[in-house]
């Protein structure tokens, strides 16, 4: 009963997020500031899906999924002996994390980390289709499928309605683990 109430409102946000992206225009270059608001309908060069489209894709196994949603590091001057729990996330099963690459601007050693990423999630296929993701309303999924692209990744997908869509849908979610980034 508890999880039909949360997964309505979380349909409910998602839809209305959906009659606002008709307003949004896709910008020519990547979004730099606000990542969290309403987004495009479309990327260009890009395969803009549904849940039903993700689902289906994930059911088949023809996708590789991958989340870039961030995940703040460690503090580097916590006191010695400071517990430190990482907050968890939850995923679309079998998708490869990405944490900080769906930032506007990337640093040399993050845009290499994501395009190693990207190559071990599609295992060396450039031409496997590449489904990216975060949370709904959210530029970072918009800038890192636009960010695929121009690593010549023919076969791009950007799944808008992420993990907020996938749980609104009653569909699984597992617990994430992040890749390493450069700087762990």
């Amino acid at each position: 009963m508890i999880r039909a109430a949360i997964c309505l409102v979380f349909a409910m946000i998602v839809s209305s997020a959906g009659l606002r992206a008709a307003d949004v225009l896709e910008p020519e270059n990547y979004r730099l500031e606000d990542y969290r608001a309403p987004t495009p309908a479309t990327l260009r060069g890009a395969r803009v899906i549904t849940t039903e489209e993700a689902e289906r894709l994930w059911r088949s196994r023809s996708a590789s999924f991958v989340d870039v949603w961030p995940r703040p590091p460690r503090p580097r001057n916590l006191p010695e002996g400071t517990l430190w729990h990482d907050k968890p996330r939850s995923d679309i099963p079998g998708s490869i994390w990405l944490p900080d690459t769906g930032y506007g601007e990337l640093a040399p050693a993050m845009a290499d980390y994501f395009s190693k990423g990207l190559g071990n999630a599609t295992g060396g296929d450039r031409a496997r289709l590449l489904v990216l993701y975060c949370l709904a309303d959210c530029w970072m999924s918009w800038n890192a499928a636009k960010r695929a692209l121009s690593l010549g990744y023919p076969n791009v997908a950007w799944y808008p309605g992420g993990t907020d869509g996938w749980f609104a849908a009653g569909l699984p979610l597992q617990s994430a683990t992040p890749e390493p980034r450069p700087d762990e």
